[in-house]
């Protein structure tokens, strides 16, 4: 298996549906793909300004400022006291490292790869590149032998779900017991929206109540693109266990994996300032409070999405159905088929369109119900 054998991308079969949606009178809808609309923040911008003198290599491992900002913000925000500059590391995104992470990790065919029931599909992409066996999985006592590394992704793409701090320690213990690296994808981690995370923060899987303070055998991976609007920076990092960070950084270093320098400042800026991460949230949580009951009134019933950039919802029909229903409303969402064969039913409407068009989309779901 290479990259060559990978299927087609998934997306562009959505392309029909778009050119329908492209069609209503009043132009269309695009609640599809995760991409932020919204202005990256002024001292983030004003950060990369500064830092474009960047002629010499920038560091694999990051800059000190980068590496303490890290450090400080996981303490901060995430309640993970105790990480050292050594145990994190800045990345080119997040889906790179994720679809690599099997690779730079050494696993090869036999090994095994547990990755969410609903799930992002560059999970599944990173273990057949190396001819991994993938598995879906959410309940730890089904990971089999064998499995080398599991993803937890908290708060859920596409469903929304999250993992309570009691429920990652079961995985946690589990893939310590099979001798596993758990990896929590916890990009969405500000996004919490109903239920307890309304008001308490969604856990990190390096929590001290997780791991019982330690952080052998785990890694957390974050990103900025969602929090800071920072999607085409390429922003994102990971923190963990040193003897895995150590194995990253040599790996990286020998591939060419370097964040941009600039980038690396604006990052630290990015991480330094909670302001702007509120003001998104708000936006968020605004656009989320119109849609979400237009969704419902338009026969659609919403599950999980407690947390997180997405609403995951089904008509109870097959999910291209749904596609071409809303099509022909001039909206455009993702099916959820891409996400696993479990949820062949379901779809995914993303909060990432600005306050018009999450009006407009609002307005003819509400409609289209009367």
């Amino acid at each position: 298996m290479g990259v060559a054998d990978l299927a087609d991308y998934p997306w562009d079969a959505v392309i029909p549906f778009a050119e329908t949606a492209r069609r209503h009178p009043d132009g269309i809808v695009d609640l599809s793909v995760g991409s932020p609309v919204d202005a990256t923040p002024e001292v983030v911008a004003r950060a990369l300004a500064d830092a474009t003198d960047a002629h010499g290599y920038p560091q694999t491992i990051g800059t000190a400022p980068l590496r303490d900002a890290i450090v400080d913000w996981f303490a901060r925000r995430r309640g993970v006291p105790g990480l050292d500059v050594s145990q994190v590391l800045p990345t080119i995104g997040s889906k790179e490292l994720v679809a690599l992470l099997p690779l730079l990790l050494g696993l090869q065919s036999g090994d095994v790869v547990v990755h969410p029931e609903a799930a992002y599909p560059t999970y599944e992409v990173g273990a057949r590149l190396v001819g991994a066996t993938a598995v879906a999985s959410d309940d730890p006592s089904e990971w089999p032998a064998g499995t080398r590394l599991v993803w937890v992704n908290s708060p859920g793409n596409p469903d929304g779900r999250v993992w309570d701090a009691a429920a990652l320690r079961a995985a946690y213990l589990r893939a310590r017991e099979l001798g596993a690296l758990l990896v929590g994808d916890e990009c969405y981690a500000e996004l919490g929206w109903d239920g307890r995370w309304a008001s308490e923060p969604v856990p990190s899987v390096l929590d001290p109540s997780v791991t019982g303070g330690g952080f052998e055998g785990v890694l957390s991976v974050y990103s900025l693109s969602k929090q800071s609007n920072l999607a085409g920076y390429r922003a994102a990092f990971l923190a963990g266990d040193a003897d895995v960070v150590a194995r990253l950084v040599t790996a990286r270093k020998h591939l060419g994996l370097l964040v941009p320098a600039p980038v690396q400042r604006a990052m630290a800026a990015a991480l330094g300032d909670d302001a702007h991460v509120a003001e998104q949230k708000h936006r968020y949580r605004v656009r989320r409070d119109i849609l979400k009951p237009a969704i419902e009134a338009a026969g659609f019933r919403i599950d999980g999405s407690e947390a997180g950039l997405y609403l995951w919802a089904t008509e109870g029909r097959d999910a291209w159905e749904s596609l071409g229903r809303l099509a022909e409303l001039g909206i455009l969402v993702g099916p959820g088929h891409f996400y696993g064969p479990h949820f062949p039913q379901h779809v995914r409407f993303s909060l990432t369109a600005t306050d018009e068009r999450i009006a407009a989309a609002a307005s003819r779901l509400r409609a289209s119900s009367s």
